[in-house]
């Protein structure tokens, strides 16, 4: 660059070619005594302030014709195109969402939509393809942006897939358990029921450990309880996809019935809380030996007071440490998991 400045000195001041080598120092005449010019800038003369300003519009004019060309060669910011949804449809993503629903033959599935990618994405990118491949499915491979205006800027995994929504069952779908030959009809079964749950986020980790710690059945409240959004498929890991959820619009005569079925109804407090004639125990206190339900609780208010009255033991899970007013409490899908945990362990040990 240095060479390309002189040369283009030298073009501004109008100087032959050996004035490059009498001025610089190089080439074959590097011994002689140094221009007129030279000597005049070293001194500060014109001759000084009309080599600088010629250099100086040299070192302009690259720089500005450099700039340009680094414009030229600069790729162009892409802008996110326009994808026109498939009416009654919604957007799934993730990777173990997509590939959850893409599976199973619950949805009706659209389009799929994959991120432009090399190295190691490749191989996930394959894998959806086969699957996409095995059920009909259109593949289309576009940009980020793309992918973040169809999930509204969530955290996509490079993966989207556009499907008709998974809607609650209801009650009246359900299949009774079956029992098999010499089996006790109070052989032990554990359905998670749901008061309310309003978010998303809880609402997906209460089914993922459902499903990973071995619940019969999850049944919640219509009313003032989240639906089965995409952000409660993603948040559940895809088990959303595989495990049926049933609704009741009147959750306390769903209770009352179980309870008349010889069903044991257990809710869930806080340490500090007591219900009048419900006994609260610790849950490593409870002992397992009828099929019951696990009732769970709002996340801002927990169980309603009818509901409470409806249980027969109300479970608390004790702390490792005093608490400071205002922490006595675990996050609702936190609370649950450690509940299920203590009952389901039960099972565990008398199967060994």
């Amino acid at each position: 660059m240095e060479r390309a400045l002189r040369s283009l000195a030298r073009r501004a001041l109008g100087l032959p070619s050996t004035a490059r080598s009498r001025c610089f120092g190089e080439g074959p005449t590097r011994d002689q005594q140094p221009s007129r010019l030279c000597t005049a800038a070293a001194r500060g003369g014109d001759g000084a302030r009309t080599f600088r300003g010629g250099l100086h519009a040299a070192r302009e004019g690259w720089g500005s014709a450099g700039r340009e060309a680094s414009k030229g060669r600069r790729r162009p910011e892409g802008r996110a195109l326009p994808i026109e949804r498939t009416r009654g449809s919604e957007i799934l993503f993730g990777v173990a969402p997509c590939s959850m629903a893409l599976s199973q033959a619950r949805r009706d599935l659209f389009r799929l939509f994959l991120k432009r990618s090399g190295g190691p994405q490749r191989l996930v990118t394959s894998e959806f393809v086969l699957q996409a491949a095995a059920r009909g499915v259109p593949v289309l491979h576009v940009g980020r942006r793309e992918l973040d205006t169809l999930c509204g800027g969530r955290v996509h995994q490079g993966v989207c897939l556009e499907a008709t929504p998974l809607r609650f069952k209801r009650l009246e779908e359900a299949e009774e358990p079956g029992l098999g030959d010499g089996e006790s009809p109070n052989r032990q079964l554990l359905w998670l029921a749901l008061e309310q749950i309003q978010d998303p986020m809880n609402l997906g980790a209460l089914l993922r450990s459902a499903y990973f710690l071995g619940v019969d059945r999850v049944v919640t409240s219509q009313r003032n309880s989240c639906p089965l959004t995409p952000t409660v498929s993603k948040a559940s890991s895809g088990a959303m996809e595989v495990f049926d959820v049933y609704s009741t619009d009147d959750l306390r005569s769903f209770l009352k019935a179980k309870a008349a079925e010889g069903w044991e109804v257990v809710g869930t407090v806080s340490q500090s809380e007591t219900v009048e004639n419900v006994p609260v125990i610790s849950c490593l206190e409870f002992r397992w030996n009828k099929p019951i339900i696990l009732v769970i609780g709002s996340e801002g208010d927990g169980l309603s007071l009818e509901t409470q009255l409806l249980c027969h033991q109300m479970l608390v899970i004790p702390s490792g440490r005093a608490l400071h007013p205002g922490i006595e409490s675990l996050n609702v899908s936190v609370a649950t998991g450690i509940l299920l945990h203590s009952i389901c362990s039960q099972k565990l040990r008398n199967s060994d």
